[in-house]
């Protein structure tokens, strides 16, 4: 745990912690001064008396120091437990206050979406707000990135490939989870759990010739039995040859749309949700015309 310095002058720390205890609250922004960067965090811990202490009891107040651009945003998400026993009375962590005059308490913060979080003391005047402002969306939006969605992993058209204008060309992806799932991840904070599940439900095939073709399905293997026949399920017929594009070939772009169903699974209130999301995969085809001999 970091504690507030035992020295007569603001000291910043670079911390990076791993949280401990349930919480029983949450607001944003740790209290004090603080600076950071995505993965390391500065907390400026004040001295009794000194600049900073005076938002002690204020959960969630705007860290000092603001962001380049000026803006007010806070981008931290903070939750509070009261430290069980207090700290004796000649404590620092007390800021100059007397126990029974506010409580001082384990505050956790995380900054955006990292996983690693800043763990201090801080003395506050009144109780935080309650845990109830989680946000279940975020955490849903925190469990999918967690799952590293890509774009379709396309097996067929390939650029090694050899194809023939008029000739039926049959489109399809190798399915895993982090292609076309399904996906599932959860995310916590202030006691509640979302837990998310994504999978693709389309795919659209831009295919250079100023068409589109849009596929509810990971498309079917081609087979010797098919032959000269269509696709069932995904496929398209080229009427020109690709000699005239950049490169002698075709740009291909699969976009795949992911459908992310959400609900909370531990911390009551039964509420779902769905997110959508895109990812793209492209590659370049030749396409020739068919030469008949005589």
């Amino acid at each position: 745990m970091l504690t507030r310095p035992r020295t007569a002058a603001a000291v910043g720390l670079a911390v990076l912690a791993v949280i401990g205890a349930a919480p029983t609250a949450l607001a944003d922004g740790p209290g004090g001064g603080v600076e950071c960067d995505v993965f390391i965090c500065e907390v400026e811990a004040d001295a009794p008396g000194q600049a900073g202490s005076s938002t002690g009891g204020q959960a969630g107040s705007e860290p000092q120091g603001g962001s380049e651009s000026g803006t007010s945003s806070n981008p931290w998400t903070c939750v509070y437990e009261p430290l069980s026993p207090q700290p004796p009375a000649e404590s620092l962590d007390w800021e100059g206050h007397t126990p029974g005059d506010g409580a001082v308490y384990q505050q956790t913060c995380h900054y955006l979406d990292s996983p690693h979080s800043v763990v201090r003391n801080q003395w506050l005047a009144d109780p935080p707000p309650a845990a109830a402002s989680v946000d279940p969306a975020v955490l849903a939006q925190r469990a999918v990135d967690s799952m590293k969605l890509a774009g379709p992993d396309i097996a067929s058209p390939r650029a090694t490939g050899k194809y023939l204008v008029g000739m039926p060309m049959w489109m399809w992806v190798n399915q895993s989870a982090t292609t076309y799932g399904p996906n599932t991840a959860s995310a916590s904070a202030g006691g509640v759990t979302v837990t998310a599940t994504a999978k693709v439900s389309k795919i659209v095939w831009t295919m250079g010739d100023g068409t589109a073709v849009t596929c509810h399905g990971p498309g079917t293997p081609y087979t010797a039995a098919s032959g000269k026949s269509d696709s069932p399920t995904c496929g398209h017929t080229y009427s020109r040859a690709s000699a005239d594009q950049p490169g002698g070939r075709y740009p291909v772009t699969a976009t795949s749309t992911w459908t992310i169903n959400w609900q909370i699974t531990t911390g009551g209130g039964g509420q779902a949700g769905q997110l959508t999301e895109n990812r793209q995969t492209q590659t370049q085809i030749p396409l020739a015309e068919l030469q008949v001999l005589n």
